[in-house]
């Protein structure tokens, strides 16, 4: 089992930076991979970034690539997205999610991920 506990969302202007946090409890984090989706409203939720368990390997949209990046701290048990350059269209949504099992093949698919975050609000305005 692991419980998700997202933060670090806000209101930030277009160019500006924030941090999201996923903060894990449980056994299996330190072998999950562990992915970042978002909701925008009236949009269906979809993949932004995901990470390895032991941090070998990362994928990212295609919108987000270039501005966000995707870290993880086993010792924290926290994985982390760093986005800088916002834009208006980043407003949604996000939700940290984990895959158990060691796995180096990173998913996309939301179906993939066992378990989820509350989500975070992150507002660009423009």
């Amino acid at each position: 089992q692991v419980q998700l506990v997202n933060s670090g969302g806000g209101l930030v202007q277009a160019g500006g930076s924030l941090r999201l946090s996923c903060a894990a409890s449980g056994r299996t984090f330190s072998s999950s991979a562990m992915g970042w989706f978002r909701q925008a409203p009236g949009k269906e939720r979809e993949f932004v970034a995901a990470i390895s368990w032991n941090s070998d390997s990362r994928l990212y949209a295609d919108s987000v690539k270039g501005r966000f990046t995707i870290s993880r701290d086993n010792a924290k048990n926290t994985v982390y997205l760093q986005m800088n350059s916002l834009k208006p269209e980043d407003t949604a949504v996000y939700y940290c999610a984990a895959d158990p099992g060691y796995h180096q093949r990173l998913e996309v698919r939301q179906y993939e991920y066992d378990y989820w975050g509350q989500g975070t609000q992150v507002t660009v305005s423009s």
